[in-house]
């Protein structure tokens, strides 16, 4: 496990919308600072990804300054949306959950459904801290998420995507392959490790924050999507089926919270811990 380094970082402002590789991140205990703060909602309250819309992976979402966010996407003019005042709390469904978030500018919903052609609205979380606990099966007290799927950050490693490719190779839909890492949407692209070693990583050092391994991320539909046109295929999940079952996850990549906030910058040293 010596070198192993940080190759990558993404930060995902708007959840299942593109978003940006900054050279470093500030990691606070729900995730990567200004990481999918904000979502879309349906007209019932349903939060909206790839996985109803896939032309998301189409859009992209700048961070901008206090929070806010610069948005674009083929065909559209750029928009550049404000976090919201405080106002009142408006429920929305994420895997049918509700978790209190605010709505903003009518501006930012007017884009987003001009963009997908369907009514939807954008909103905020306005306090990760307290309104969204990690799934209790797999958290310790008092841990919190943004409007990630589920955990604070996402890592994968480049040797498990190349042996993931291997494997595509060898199937029926070799022709897919090989596939980009921004299939996985991370947060977190590690450098020198053995394929899969992840799965084992219990606690783990990046820069001056310290992470605990909570579970492997169960892969879904999105990542059939390609990123750069939206459009779908088989794979990863017809090899994952084959390969990469645990539990009942169709597996690739590490859930991880927060131990010890602090900075994460490419280049940096990673230290498995335990």
């Amino acid at each position: 496990m010596a070198n192993l380094y940080l190759r990558e970082l993404h930060v995902h402002p708007v959840k299942s919308v593109a978003g940006t590789a900054p050279a470093e991140a500030a990691v606070e205990p729900w995730g990567l600072a200004g990481d999918r703060r904000w979502a879309l909602a349906d007209a019932g309250g349903a939060v909206v990804t790839q996985r109803q819309q896939p032309r998301l992976a189409l859009a992209v979402a700048r961070p901008a300054e206090g929070g806010g966010v610069t948005l674009s996407a083929p065909g559209m003019a750029e928009l550049a949306v404000e976090v919201p005042a405080p106002g009142p709390l408006e429920p929305v469904l994420l895997f049918g959950k509700k978790v209190e978030t605010v709505r903003a500018a009518d501006a930012a919903a007017d884009w987003f459904s001009e963009y997908l052609g369907v009514p939807v609205r954008l909103v905020h979380l306005d306090d990760p801290a307290v309104r969204r606990p990690v799934d209790p099966a797999y958290a310790l007290p008092g841990e919190t998420v943004s409007l990630a799927d589920g955990y604070p950050l996402l890592l994968t490693t480049l040797a498990s995507l190349d042996a993931l490719n291997a494997l595509i190779a060898q199937g029926d839909h070799l022709q897919e392959g090989p596939l980009p890492m921004n299939r996985f949407r991370p947060n977190l692209v590690v450098a020198g490790a053995e394929p899969w070693a992840e799965d084992g990583w219990g606690r783990l050092a990046i820069g001056d924050a310290v992470f605990r391994g909570a579970r492997e991320c169960s892969r879904c539909i999105v990542t059939t999507t390609d990123q750069s046109t939206a459009q779908r295929g088989r794979e990863p999940l017809a090899t994952l089926a084959r390969h990469r079952r645990i539990g009942k996850s169709l597996a690739f990549g590490r859930q991880l919270v927060p131990v010890r906030p602090g900075t994460v910058r490419v280049g940096d040293e990673v230290r498995v811990l335990g």
